[in-house]
């Protein structure tokens, strides 16, 4: 199947890129345009997703986004690889929870390119991986599924400021923290982008 691939180098602003992705829906429900993979990255930002709940926001002072997309409250920001994409779930079985599977293997796959270890958690979503005998979090998933076409996308945490998490109860779990790459393992992550969309568009395929 053919996937468009967009690699924005500036970073895009939350309420644009949703825009973006709506539109793209769209297209992609009357037939005009089809399936979409989109690396990115954010200005600062805070999103709350379809089931956070207010006592999850700590620091009332963020800026807070609420979105339609599944999940809790999370940040985005400089040194995080945004993966968005709009994609047809009526060519691919209208199988949501296959779907939600394909993304975390993309991630786990991905990641085990640069010799991080990393695993799902099926009571929460996300990505996860063991550091100082602590499991955190080093990826966040949303997606939202309409007229049967997938998207919102995953945050891969690379070198953003990990302090930013403290305005929030991130994805609303508190024994848990969070994590970035270069925390786990000081190396040049410069190719993950491109390793993302090769292992997403490969697993898409099948």
């Amino acid at each position: 199947m053919n996937i468009e691939i967009k690699k924005s180098i500036k970073p895009i602003k939350y309420e644009d890129a949703i825009k973006f992705l709506e539109e793209r829906l769209s297209e992609i429900d009357s037939g005009r345009k089809g399936d979409l993979i989109w690396i990115l990255e954010h200005e600062e930002v805070y999103s709350a997703g379809t089931s956070y709940k207010e006592k999850e926001i700590l620091n009332r002072d963020i800026n807070l986004i609420k979105t339609n997309r599944g999940g809790k409250i999370t940040y985005h920001g400089p040194g995080q690889l945004i993966c968005y994409f709009v994609i047809d779930l009526k060519k691919r079985k209208k199988d949501i929870r296959k779907f939600i599977t394909l993304i975390e293997k993309t991630i786990i796959v991905s990641l085990s390119k640069f010799n991080v270890e990393s695993f799902g958690d099926p009571k929460n979503i996300g990505i996860w991986t063991k550091h100082n005998d602590t499991i955190n979090k080093v990826a966040a998933i949303g997606v939202r599924v309409r007229k049967w076409i997938a998207y919102h996308g995953f945050a891969i945490n690379i070198n953003n400021d990990l302090s930013k998490y403290k305005n929030i109860i991130p994805c609303g779990i508190l024994d848990k923290g969070v994590i970035n790459l270069k925390k786990i393992k000081d190396q040049d992550y410069k190719n993950l982008d491109k390793i993302i969309i090769d292992t997403f568009s490969k697993h898409l395929e099948i």
